[in-house]
């Protein structure tokens, strides 16, 4: 399987997803490695919380097959699918969740903190709409190094009542940055309803106030997110200006670790099961005669081993210790601070 051949390497990870297989398998790997993040919560691996995005792999797929590896995104702390699609290693994820120094950042960011410069991964922030004005930086810093990048913000859809929200689309907006700003409408802001705290119902509306192109997609279909994203894309790189992609999108569980949503509608649930991003790839690669007509689940059985294996390979290795621990943190740290530096 593709994404185990190359488990150990970020970027032949990404440009695995060239193959349409390949997307479904790493849309299946980001569901396991996430229902194998729950267990290591349950069984005492995990200090403080994690944030789960299961419903929302298309999203993630679809973003990372339609840039380059050379180019910069920012997320949320509900970044475990973004971080797995665009290239960072199974262990690399589980190993930073679990504060152990195969994590990608070395056991010492945690859950929330996931970040790989080989495919540009900027550290995801905890603070709600953080990495919007950051993409804009990133953005920017592109421009002025005449570099051919492109920045990607991916925030929630809570993220876009925020000031950050507006300053950093209207910043974008007035320099013509070259970033696509995309959100991840599952409908719930932590435990609120949209409907209970947003004027509008589409998110993709308030694009208007800013002068670019707002974009509703089906964030259940990994292609057509990536048909969305390669268009803002390509008017990004265009020099064109920035875009406002709305994922609508669905997180089946609750908003951490400690959440039921039980404030969810009655069958609410349910309806969005029944458009299941995997279930929807799985089919049109069944049409498209890639994939046995009863090929998913030994897929899902092989992918759920895989994951385990990487488990079991994460919870062999040590924790950091305190001179690890302290690296990074100023001028005359200890280490190697290049590792997280993202312009060479």
């Amino acid at each position: 399987m593709t994404s185990l051949s190359n488990s150990n390497s970020p970027l032949a990870r990404r440009e695995a997803l060239a193959s349409r297989l390949e997307q479904l398998t790493r849309m299946i790997e980001i569901r396991s490695v996430e229902e194998r993040i729950q267990k290591l919560f349950g069984e005492g691996h995990i200090r403080g919380s994690t944030h789960l995005a299961n419903g929302q792999e298309a999203v993630s797929v679809g973003i990372a097959r339609s840039i380059d590896p050379d180019d910069i995104v920012t997320c949320t702390y509900r970044g475990h699918g973004h971080a797995l699609a665009l290239g960072v290693t199974t262990v690399g994820v589980l190993g930073e969740i679990c504060g152990r120094t195969v994590g990608c950042a070395g056991g010492l960011g945690g859950s929330m903190h996931l970040v790989e410069p080989e495919i540009g991964l900027l550290p995801t922030a905890a603070i709600i709409g953080a990495g919007l004005p950051i993409a804009c930086g990133a953005g920017l810093a592109a421009r002025t190094r005449g570099k051919d990048r492109i920045a990607v913000s991916i925030f929630g859809d809570g993220s876009s009542n925020i000031g950050a929200f507006h300053e950093a689309l209207n910043f974008a907006a007035i320099l013509k940055l070259p970033v696509v700003f995309v959100c991840e409408n599952n409908l719930y802001g932590e435990y609120s309803r949209i409907d209970l705290t947003t004027a509008v119902e589409d998110i993709a509306l308030r694009a208007t106030s800013y002068n670019m192109p707002g974009v509703i997609v089906d964030g259940q279909d990994v292609d057509a997110v990536a048909a969305a994203m390669e268009t803002a894309v390509a008017r990004a790189r265009r020099g064109e200006g920035p875009s406002l992609l709305e994922m609508k999108t669905y997180r089946y569980s609750g908003h951490s670790r400690s959440d039921p949503a039980t404030y969810r509608r009655p069958g609410e649930l349910d309806q969005w099961l029944k458009r299941d991003p995997i279930d929807i790839l799985a089919r049109k690669l069944v049409e498209e005669r890639l994939l046995a007509a009863d090929g998913l689940e030994p897929l899902k059985a092989e992918v759920r081993d895989a994951v385990e294996q990487a488990a079991q390979e994460v919870l062999a290795s040590p924790h950091p210790d305190l001179g690890e621990i302290m690296s990074h943190v100023s001028a005359g740290s200890a280490g190697d601070d290049r590792k997280f530096t993202f312009w060479q």
